[in-house]
């Protein structure tokens, strides 16, 4: 932009699970700068923030961000912005979602406003391909999370059905590639973890976000692990509120013989794919290392209230997703 001449000005100082006070200080440097657009460069937080400060900036009634917090009836459009994702697995930058994290209540809360998507979305495999492999796979697994709840969750249909079914079979076949960083395995997570978005932000998730969500904001987990540790023990929660669709999971991620399974080894082995997918790509197999016992409670109260929650396939409560932590730690 320097060299076309093309003013800017930069603020970076974004966290990995976006604070109340990152939405704040951009909106400063936003005001300071005298800028027109927003230009957001980077992973699901950067987007994020970039979402909640163009919807800030152009509904300044909201200048308080919990007021954002659900579906808050913002009557502008947000500042144009354009996206250009450095990671594949948000698809923040066609969604009508972002997360911001409450330190104070140590919290994460979810805000949906139609008028937060980009008017440009630049989804690039090139600008993915400096990822480290703990990010990519991370940020894999999250687009894998996104396409499984997506397809399950209470509000699926027929047209979401399509985007996600792709994209839990081009997570399959590509985040190996793409964690070894080559150019086939990041092209098919570009597309992935795009497609993946279209589908769930139309529809909702589940729990799985829901408790991801908790743990990131107790205790700074990145989003993309939380969710892929997390992904196999609540899929097999749900399975019995899930009817033949694990069975489309599994053919999707390339199991044989699924059609001649019964249905409870064909949502085995659904479950079972995404472990040792999960596993390829380094993924740790609990939350040991993560949660703290006395903690529990707060993390699982904290989830139920989330707003991913009410899409999940299966009703749960506060002390069922308690024993989902417990069995994890």
């Amino acid at each position: 932009m320097g060299k076309a001449d093309f003013a800017y000005e930069l603020y970076s100082k974004i966290k990995q699970n976006p604070t109340i006070q990152n939405v704040q200080d951009g909106i400063a440097a936003f005001q300071k700068s005298g800028a027109d657009c927003i230009v957001a460069i980077g992973g699901g937080s950067s987007i994020d923030t970039a979402k909640a400060v163009g919807v800030i900036i152009n509904n300044p009634d909201f200048s308080d961000v919990r007021s954002l917090e659900g579906a808050a009836p913002t009557g502008k459009r947000a500042v144009f912005t354009i996206a250009v994702p450095t990671t594949a697995g948000t698809a923040a930058e066609v969604t009508i979602n972002y997360v911001i994290t409450d330190v104070e209540k140590r919290r994460k809360f979810v805000c949906v406003d139609p008028k937060d998507i980009p008017e440009v979305a630049v989804v690039d495999p090139d600008m993915m391909s400096s990822m480290p492999k703990g990010l990519t796979a991370a940020t894999g697994m999250d687009a894998l999370t996104h396409a499984i709840e997506g397809y399950i969750t209470k509000g699926a249909w027929e047209m979401t059905d399509m985007f996600h079914l792709k994209a839990v079979e081009l997570v399959s076949k590509h985040l190996r590639g793409a964690v070894e960083n080559t150019p086939e395995g990041r092209d098919g997570m570009a597309l992935a973890q795009y497609i993946a978005g279209q589908g769930f932000s139309n529809v909702g998730l589940g729990i799985v976000h829901s408790m991801a969500h908790s743990l990131g904001a107790v205790y700074d987990t990145p989003h993309g692990i939380a969710n892929a540790i997390l992904l196999p023990t609540v899929m097999e929660y749900n399975a019995p509120c899930t009817g033949e669709k694990y069975r489309d999971i599994a053919k999707a991620m390339g199991v044989e013989g699924v059609g001649k399974m019964t249905l409870d080894e064909a949502r085995r082995a659904a479950v079972d794919a995404v472990k040792k997918l999960a596993s390829d790509v380094g993924i740790p197999a609990d939350l040991k290392a993560i949660v703290k016992p006395e903690d529990v409670q707060l993390l699982s109260e904290s989830a139920y209230a989330d707003a991913c929650r009410p899409g999940n396939p299966r009703d749960t409560s506060v002390e069922e997703i308690a024993a989902l932590y417990r069995g994890l730690i």
